[in-house]
């Protein structure tokens, strides 16, 4: 076994994402600065979330992608063109597809397109198949399709890019579950993925524990400073202050072993 399935198995990296829950992105980031982990795990800001609010904590899944190096053929048929994606797969086949048997709750699927950025890989409708298996989140350094539609369902996708175009003939998935780089940080399957709006990071599984640990310090604190401020200004206290509810949800999570 290796060092970092060892490791994931002794954590359990669904368990541990839960201690993430309340944190805020900057909360771990200041945690891992803490511990010496500078820069790393940080996503590049080209990789956005697609609508204001979103946020998740999750346990990465990584699909590796590269583009096609055959084009697709022409269809014959409106039936046909209809299912040009099941045409594709059918021929070139896709590594992909045992994917949503293995999606657990929890997973966030962090794809690499290898450069393949003119074809929107996830669009409308396949989101919503991640999301039915118990995904939480999408991040794809590549495009999203079908974008107003994935706003109005509110599917968690970040992506560095809209397009329109689909699959076949423009990119092949070649490899799940293995180590790929995104946006300049690595990410390995059992990775703690975080995204709100001040973009994403990348928490190695080996340091998720003490990082969890440092950050809700790092949030209470700030909640507790934020919530005098509110005070003194005359500012109705909001969920961001309520240091209560937080420390109950710790309590709660510590209950539950």
């Amino acid at each position: 076994m290796s060092a970092l399935a060892a490791e994931t198995a002794a954590v359990d990296p669904f368990h541990i994402r839960k201690y993430f829950e309340p944190l805020r992105v900057a909360d771990a980031c200041d945690a891992l600065d803490g511990i010496g982990y500078f820069n790393i795990g940080l996503v590049s800001q080209d990789l956005r979330p697609l609508w204001t609010g979103m946020k998740f904590w999750g346990v990465a899944y990584t699909l590796r992608c590269v583009p096609a190096n055959k084009p697709m053929w022409k269809l014959e048929t409106t039936e046909d063109i209809v299912n040009a994606h099941g045409v594709w797969f059918g021929k070139m086949g896709n590594a992909a597809a045992h994917m949503g048997k293995e999606i657990k709750p929890g997973h966030v699927v962090v794809t690499d397109v290898g450069g393949a950025e003119n074809v929107g890989f996830w669009g409308s409708e396949n989101s919503l198949g991640v999301i039915q298996a118990g995904g939480v989140g999408i991040v794809t350094n590549g495009a999203c399709r079908d974008t107003g539609e994935v706003i109005l369902q509110k599917t968690p996708i970040v992506a560095k890019r809209h397009e329109r175009t689909i699959i076949p003939g423009r990119i092949e998935a070649v490899e799940t579950q293995t180590t790929i780089g995104i946006g300049g940080a690595q990410v390995r399957p059992g990775d703690i993925v975080g995204c709100d709006e001040d973009g994403l990071v990348v928490v190695p599984i080996e340091v998720a524990r003490e990082v969890a640990l440092h950050a809700r310090a790092v949030l209470v604190a700030d909640m507790v400073k934020r919530r005098d401020k509110y005070d003194r200004l005359g500012m109705t206290r909001d969920e961001t202050v309520d240091v209560e509810a937080v420390d109950k949800y710790y309590a709660d999570l510590q209950a539950q072993g």
